[in-house]
């Protein structure tokens, strides 16, 4: 057996993830994949973890009552479902996170919808403190079918593509 590792272990390879600083430009368009349905498991599950005990999150005739024909999915789960359905082609490569600005929230997103995420770069200069980085601004929309339901702007460090690793 231990030969047997030693073998797969030298066909081994490291597949390198994300985008270096030198892949993105001005206006460049991501439609990120597949999208995430939001279930009810989901929203009551993130609503008890976070202690957000608003009964429009995990109580069928608080949500009716409030106007709602559903359950209410969290805001903050929306949001972050967005972020995470962008990650894969935007900073997976690592890199640190500098923020989030200008976080909208257009409509509540029921129990049950299916959300997806698109960006757009809206900026990317290198950076003058950090050799071997960059600065990428992104304007990321998490939409149903074609309404924007939240959209934000995000900005990473991105490393280039002459950096080590690790930034």
């Amino acid at each position: 057996m231990p030969d047997d590792f030693a073998a797969i272990k030298a066909r081994a390879r490291v597949l390198p993830k994300g985008r270096c600083f030198e892949d993105f430009h001005h206006g460049q368009a991501f439609e990120h994949h597949w999208g995430r349905t939001l279930t009810e498991a989901d929203s009551v599950l993130f609503t008890t973890l976070t202690l957000s005990y608003n009964p429009i999150y995990f109580n069928k005739e608080s949500a009716h009552g409030a106007g709602h024909k559903d359950l209410i999915v969290h805001p903050n789960l929306v949001f972050l479902t967005v972020f995470g359905l962008s990650v894969e082609d935007l900073s997976e490569s690592g890199g640190p996170f500098l923020g989030v600005e200008n976080l909208t929230f257009h409509r509540p997103v029921l129990v049950g919808e299916t959300i997806r995420a698109r960006s757009h770069v809206r900026s990317a200069r290198r950076s003058d403190s950090r050799p071997g980085a960059g600065i990428v601004g992104w304007h990321t929309e998490g939409l149903i079918d074609d309404e924007v339901v939240v959209d934000f702007l995000r900005t990473n460090f991105v490393r280039t593509s002459d950096a080590p690793a690790v930034l």
